[in-house]
């Protein structure tokens, strides 16, 4: 019988609590699959940076198993580790030294031979090729910041791993980004991003986790959250102001706004649009002139913070 493939990531229990007593981590359980681009939202100190630098092998867990491709990352630590490039928050790169000597040396600290045709690669596909021959130093915020990525990449990861990728840069380099992320999942990697941009998951990531004080709300595919927890309004334009809501229509959600000129009708995505139309109806009916219509539906970050606010 034919073993099924496992994971890119496996997390199951993990906790961490630092010196002091202060619980990063409590309980997270998690499975990335491979090619996937997961999105971990939250706000500052929620754990998010915790999370990724324990699957990164740079912090150490206090309990709970973690595997990266199958391989347990304490007792397989250089296998799973292989697997894995990180783009960190901070800029951390030699300033003297040449975007082609930094990327390279980052291949070799993998222990791979050295490959000038895949250094060149990576370089061309971040738009680096041309200042390759250039001192880090003298390169823009966001030219250091693809340098990270060309560092991350170097040593050809199957996984990959972004702490806020976009913080600090502008939207033309952001757009740069995500084209790259969607690269680099075509090309098979699986990527986890973390950020604060929630429109940059909304528009990137397939699943999204939140998380906050350490613990992981939920995790959910993008559009399924949206369509669960999403509000959708109707909001219907009157041909004259009313007082109040005639009667035969309080079985239906209704708020007038505007003094009066305005109707918000709140509905779930399954109430389907024979109920919209059952509505316009009714309101036919009581002799209400209908001038326009319009609706709006709840974004991520709507979500996200309605979730926050729920589960302080």
């Amino acid at each position: 019988m034919k073993q099924s493939t496992p994971p890119a990531i496996e997390v199951k229990d993990l906790s961490k609590t630092y010196e002091g007593g202060f619980q990063a981590l409590s309980e997270v359980n998690l499975n990335i699959e491979h090619g996937e681009i997961f999105a971990l939202l939250g706000p500052n100190g929620a754990g998010k940076t915790t999370l990724i630098s324990i699957l990164c092998g740079l912090v150490t867990r206090s309990s709970g198993e973690i595997r990266i491709g199958g391989h347990d990352i304490i007792r397989d630590y250089r296998s799973a580790r292989q697997l894995v490039g990180l783009v960190p928050q901070e800029l951390a790169t030699d300033s003297f030294e040449s975007v082609w000597d930094t990327v390279s040396f980052s291949r070799g600290l993998f222990g791979l031979k050295r490959n000038d045709a895949v250094v060149a690669g990576v370089l061309r596909d971040l738009s680096l090729y041309d200042k390759r021959d250039k001192q880090i130093r003298t390169l823009s915020g966001g030219m250091k910041r693809r340098v990270m990525i060309a560092k991350a990449l170097a040593h050809e990861p199957r996984i990959l791993f972004l702490d806020e990728p976009t913080a600090g840069v502008d939207v033309e380099l952001r757009q740069d980004m995500w084209n790259l992320v969607r690269g680099l999942q075509h090309n098979g990697v699986t990527i986890i991003l973390t950020t604060h941009y929630i429109e940059e998951a909304e528009q990137m990531a397939e699943r999204v986790g939140v998380i906050n004080h350490g613990r992981l709300l939920l995790v959910e595919e993008t559009s399924q959250l949206m369509r669960k927890l999403g509000r959708k309004q109707l909001t219907i334009e009157l041909g004259q102001s009313i007082k109040q809501v005639p009667d035969q229509l309080n079985g239906y959600r209704l708020s007038l706004i505007n003094d009066g000129s305005a109707l918000i009708y709140d509905y779930a995505d399954e109430f389907k649009e024979s109920g919209i139309a059952d509505l316009l109806r009714r309101l036919n009916q009581a002799g209400i002139v209908i001038n326009d219509l319009h609706t709006d539906q709840s974004s991520l970050e709507d979500i996200f913070l309605d979730l926050l606010k729920d589960r302080q």
